[in-house]
C-alpha cells in the first residue's frame, strides 16, 4: 500500500499530523518554480526519478525523492518504482512517456501534492480518485478506521440484529468518500451515510463510491452540520456510530501550512476554530440525537484534544459518556471514543 509505504518513509502527506497538531514542514527555498524544458536527448525511468528528485530537492519541494519515485512509477502502470521489472526502469522511456513526466513532475514542482497530481490515492486497501480541492487522507485515518472496524465487529448487536439501524453508521465530512467506503469493504452487512459541506466532497465520495460497486450501501448529502444542523437530523435518523475526522486544526496553526496544503486543498475540511473543537463540539451536541442507546462516536483528534473533549462532554452533553482514549502509532493520544447512554442504562437497546 502507497499510504503504508510512505509512513515508513516519513510520510508524502503536505500536512503530516502524526506529529501532533498538523504540523508542517516549510519549504527550504522560497525561488520560483519554473520547470526545465523536456529534453531532447532521451532518458531511462531511473534517469527521470533521479533528475526530477535533484530539481525537488533545489526548489524546496516536500519529499522530493518519493515525488520523483511515485509520479514515474504512476505513468508506467505501476503503485511504486519497486513495482516495476527491473528491465523497465533502464529502458528509455518513449518521447510521449518522457513529456508526461514532465508534464506531472511541473505540477509537482508547483507544490501539487502528488495525490492531486496521480488524481489518485491508497487509503487501506482501496484505491480512490483524488481531485483537488478535496481533502487528502492522511495515515491516522487508516487508523482510525482499523480501530472503528475492530469494534463493531467484537461489539454486541452489530451485525446480529434484524434492525438495519444497529448497521448503520454516520460519517461526518466524507471528503473522499475514504472512511466511509473502507468501512463498508469491510463489513458487508453495514450500510453507512455519510455528510460534506463541500459539494465537491459530495461529487468525489459518489464517483469513489460507484468505481468500487459500493453506492448501493452508501447515502451522500450535501450538508453542512454547523448549518443545516435540522437537516441533518432529518436526514441521518437513530444510527449505530458515528464515525469523523472533522476538521481539527487549531486557527492560529494555519499559518504553519505548507504551499501545498494553503493552495490546493480545503481550508474548511482543516481549520477547527480557535481550540480547534468548533466541528467536534457540534457533532458531540448532535450525537444524542442520532445514536441509539449505546451506540459510539469515533473522532480522531489533535493530541491535545483528548481531555478538552472529556471535559465538555461532561458539562454539556448529559447523555454521553467519554469511554477512552487511543493513541497512533507514534504514541500520540489520537482518537476519541464516546458512547450514549440514556439515563437508565438497564434498558434494553433503544430502537425508538
Amino acid at each position: 500500500m502507497w499510504s503504508r509505504a510512505l509512513r515508513a518513509s516519513c510520510c508524502c502527506w503536505s500536512v503530516c499530523r502524526s506529529s501532533g497538531p498538523k504540523v508542517i514542514r516549510r519549504p527550504r527555498s522560497g525561488r520560483g518554480c519554473g520547470a526545465p524544458d523536456v529534453p531532447a536527448a532521451r532518458m531511462t525511468a531511473l534517469e527521470a526519478v533521479e533528475f526530477w528528485k535533484r530539481l525537488f530537492e533545489e526548489r524546496g519541494v516536500s519529499e522530493p525523492d518519493q515525488s520523483s519515485r511515485y509520479i514515474v512509477a504512476h505513468l508506467l502502470g505501476a503503485k511504486t518504482i519497486e513495482g516495476l521489472e527491473p528491465q523497465r526502469l533502464t529502458e528509455f522511456l518513449s518521447r510521449d512517456e518522457t513529456e508526461q513526466v514532465w508534464r506531472l513532475c511541473t505540477r509537482r514542482l508547483s507544490r501539487v501534492p502528488v495525490q492531486y497530481v496521480i488524481e489518485e490515492w491508497d487509503f487501506r486497501d482501496l484505491t480512490l480518485k483524488m481531485k483537488p480541492p478535496v481533502f487528502i487522507p492522511r495515515p491516522e485515518t487508516e487508523e482510525l478506521v482499523e480501530l472503528v472496524l475492530t469494534d463493531l465487529q467484537t461489539r454486541p448487536g452489530v451485525g446480529a440484529e434484524p434492525d438495519a439501524r444497529l448497521n448503520t453508521c454516520l460519517e461526518v465530512g466524507c471528503g473522499s468518500g475514504a472512511i466511509s467506503l473502507s468501512l463498508l469493504q469491510s463489513l458487508p452487512q453495514l450500510k453507512a451515510v455519510a455528510l460534506d459541506q463541500s459539494q465537491d466532497a459530495v461529487d468525489l465520495t459518489r464517483e469513489n463510491a460507484l468505481r468500487l460497486g459500493l453506492q448501493d450501501r452508501l447515502q451522500i448529502h450535501h450538508l453542512d452540520i454547523m448549518k443545516d444542523a435540522e437537516a441533518v437530523l432529518r436526514t441521518c435518523g437513530r444510527v449505530s456510530a458515528v464515525v469523523s475526522n472533522p476538521p481539527y486544526l487549531f486557527s492560529q496553526d494555519l499559518t504553519s501550512l505548507e504551499p501545498e496544503v494553503v493552495r490546493f486543498e480545503d481550508h474548511a475540511a482543516l481549520d477547527g476554530g480557535e481550540d480547534g473543537l468548533t466541528v467536534i463540539k457540534q457533532i458531540l451536541s448532535l450525537a444524542p440525537q442520532i445514536l441509539l442507546n449505546h451506540g459510539r462516536v469515533y473522532l480522531e483528534v489533535e493530541p491535545r484534544h483528548p481531555p478538552l473533549v472529556r471535559r465538555w462532554v461532561e458539562v454539556n452533553a448529559e447523555e454521553l459518556q467519554y469511554v477512552e482514549t487511543r493513541h497512533d502509532i507514534t504514541g500520540r493520544p489520537r482518537f476519541c471514543i464516546l458512547q450514549k447512554e440514556e439515563p437508565n442504562k438497564n434498558d434494553k437497546l433503544d430502537l425508538e
